[in-house]
């Protein structure tokens, strides 16, 4: 949150993708993109969840089904449709590489 004091981690991702109602698959070429802190872009969308609204929490996926993190929808599913291809389309929360980066500060 803005204030800092409650923040999902990355911890919750085993619990969280089994029960995901919206869910966003990326290409191969943009999960290393995800996996360093970076948004989604539509050039790397693979595919979304039907009637995903913007501004809804997604899983965020490979294509081979492996969940790598969660974030924010930026445009809805038919926003992302019609939108530039460099255009956010899932904003960054959290991700499997968080471990990596943050190694030092996360207790």
């Amino acid at each position: 949150t803005k204030t800092q004091k409650f923040r999902l981690s990355v911890t919750a991702l085993d619990f969280l993708a089994p029960y995901a109602k919206y869910k966003v698959w990326v290409k191969p070429g943009s999960e290393q993109s995800f996996l360093y802190g970076n948004h989604v872009l539509k050039s790397g969308l693979g595919r979304i969840t039907e009637n995903t609204a913007q501004y809804q929490g997604v899983v965020v996926y490979s294509m081979a089904d492996v969940p790598l993190g969660f974030g924010v929808a930026a445009k809805s599913t038919q926003e992302c449709r019609k939108v530039d291809p460099m255009a956010i389309v899932v904003f960054h929360q959290a991700d499997v590489g968080e471990y990596v980066r943050n190694e030092d500060t996360l207790t």
